[in-house]
């Protein structure tokens, strides 16, 4: 449930974003011609890529290059709440910021492959006192002209180019508007033990989810379910073999949400429980 919500626009484009929500909640993030940097001020944000998985606490940040993402909103273990401040990055609104003065970000770099689609900001005083600024902004948005937000812009590229993660955030700078192609099986394969929904998935590739289940077929010959059932419950066996985690967390590391249906699927496909399973192992 979203509580309040403001943005900031600058020459068109929304620039500056602040939400206050009641979690938990799940939305997809496409960025098809924008990047992101988005502050977490309570709660925490799971960030999730085609390829990548990216824990965010309180008081740290992403950087999120062009690309397809989900984003899980997750509530602050005293308040409740989780709140966020964003900041939007638009080709066209830094090429007017900049006009002939391009950062090396903006140039052409065809060549170059992009490894990453989002790098973690740790905690940083002065990353705080710039979201305090842009707070008081929100606040009196009557003060907010062109001129101060142009400023407010280049001072988070400058702030972020001297992060603690540097390299990292630099190499999501150099590829702010580089779009990765990642492969469909690279996307499945990279979640397969998340908890992420088929539908979810398939916003990962681009696709509905009817394309999505059209293409996991041809692909792997198979549904993506069973294809999914079947990996899961391949690599639970081998951590119960190999491992002395407890069963409960095999299986949310295998990507079932809960113990019972855990046990409940294992039990079905061997036909005994996972504790049943890992007694006869050891006495082998």
């Amino acid at each position: 449930m979203i509580i309040d919500y403001k943005r900031i626009d600058l020459f068109g484009k929304m620039l500056f974003e602040k939400a206050i929500i009641k979690p938990p909640l799940k939305k997809p993030n496409p960025m098809n011609n924008e990047a992101c940097f988005l502050h977490i001020r309570e709660g925490a944000y799971d960030s999730i890529s085609e390829n990548e998985f990216l824990n965010v606490f309180k008081r740290q940040s992403v950087l999120m290059k062009c690309g397809n993402f989900l984003g899980k909103m997750l509530p602050d273990k005293q308040t409740g709440l989780y709140e966020a401040i964003a900041v939007h990055f638009h080709p066209e609104v830094l090429g007017r910021i900049y006009t002939n003065d391009l950062p090396k970000f903006l140039m052409d770099k065809k060549n170059k492959i992009p490894f990453s689609n989002m790098a973690l900001v740790k905690a940083s005083i002065p990353v705080e006192k710039y979201v305090e600024d842009v707070l008081f902004y929100f606040e009196n948005p009557h003060l907010a002209n062109e001129e101060i937000l142009t400023l407010k812009v280049k001072e988070i590229i400058l702030l972020l180019m001297q992060t603690q993660n540097a390299p990292n955030v630099l190499q999501i700078l150099d590829n702010l508007f580089t779009e990765s192609t990642v492969d469909f099986k690279t996307i499945v394969e990279s979640h397969l033990f998340s908890e992420i929904s088929l539908t979810e998935l398939a916003q990962l590739t681009n696709k509905s989810l009817s394309s999505f289940k059209r293409k996991f077929k041809s692909t792997y010959h198979t549904t993506p379910l069973q294809y999914i059932h079947t990996r899961r419950l391949l690599k639970s066996k081998e951590l119960l073999a190999i491992s002395e985690q407890s069963i409960g967390d095999i299986a949310f590391q295998c990507g079932f949400k809960t113990i019972n249906h855990f046990s409940k699927k294992f039990k079905e496909s061997t036909g005994i429980s996972p504790s049943t399973y890992r007694m006869n192992l050891l006495s082998k």
